[in-house]
């Protein structure tokens, strides 16, 4: 036997060494257990989609009329309806991960057992992401079904529809990292589950009920600099205005911000959860 043989195959056989798989293998391995495990918790999807559709629904029940009205005496027109739907998607898409199915694994040892093989450390976040992406547009689809029966219409046509659940996907899947980072550093279900509470200054410390030239104070201050602001902004204008792209961009900034600082503290938690294998 050629030295070169010996080479590609010390054991002397006939066959060849096993290759390392593509990241494409990897990806695809780890997304499709992922989603797999979206299907079988539907009990998932239930407050899931109670929250928003609550929100949605009293929010216009209680605020419509004297929002709209309140606008009509500024010499503005107000659509409430259209004005509460990328409300009720941010609530819909804000803290849907697998995070919760990651814990598991780690608690049950999976996890450290797929540190050990040679799958690629970055796919074992995005695989998760896949089925989140998933999860998120199954949920906000039905929102935005309950905007267009309630008389909600867009600007942009069926081509900004889709736009609208993608927006909204995207914004979800930044915001994602959150849990997963912790996820990752504490492996306590407890704590997962505690990590929507950091939605909430998200959530309403923006132009959650009011266009923000009507907010005031330290409120108008603090949704200048939330996010969320920008990422609704855009939301609305596929419904109301039409093409904006300085709004578009503007929400999408935001939500590269935030996924940088995300994905940040949880690619830093996957260090530290490998250095502890």
């Amino acid at each position: 036997m050629t030295d070169t043989a010996l080479a590609t195959n010390p054991t002397g056989a006939d066959e060849p060494l096993a290759r390392r798989a593509t990241v494409l293998h990897d990806l695809a391995t780890i997304a499709k257990r992922a989603c797999r495990g979206v299907f079988r918790e539907p009990e998932f999807f239930i407050p899931a989609i109670i929250v928003p559709v609550f929100f949605f629904v009293v929010n216009i029940g209680a605020l419509q009329d004297v929002a709209e009205q309140g606008a009509a005496a500024a010499g503005q027109t107000l659509d409430f309806k259209a004005f509460q739907l990328p409300v009720a998607i941010i609530f819909a898409v804000t803290g849907v991960s697998r995070a919760s199915a990651l814990v598991v694994d780690i608690q049950g040892g999976y996890f450290d057992r797929l540190l050990l093989t040679p799958i690629r450390r970055p796919t074992l976040l995005l695989g998760l992401m896949a089925a989140d992406l998933m999860a998120v547009l199954m949920l906000a689809a039905p929102v935005t079904a309950l905007g267009l029966a309630l008389g909600v219409r867009f600007e942009t046509g069926i081509l900004g529809i889709l736009v609208f659940l993608l927006y909204g996907a995207l914004w979800g899947l930044a915001f994602a990292g959150f849990p997963y980072a912790i996820a990752l550093k504490t492996g306590n279900p407890a704590a997962v589950n505690s990590s929507f509470v950091l939605f909430f200054p998200f959530a309403f410390l923006t132009t959650s009920f009011l266009p923000k030239d009507a907010l005031t104070g330290w409120l108008s201050t603090i949704a200048t600099y939330n996010p969320v602001t920008y990422v609704l902004e855009g939301l609305r204008s596929l419904i109301t205005d039409g093409w904006e792209w300085g709004e578009l961009a503007k929400g999408l900034g935001a939500i590269l911000a935030v996924t940088v600082v995300s994905f940040g503290l949880a690619s830093a938690a996957m260090r530290g959860r490998i250095k502890q294998t």
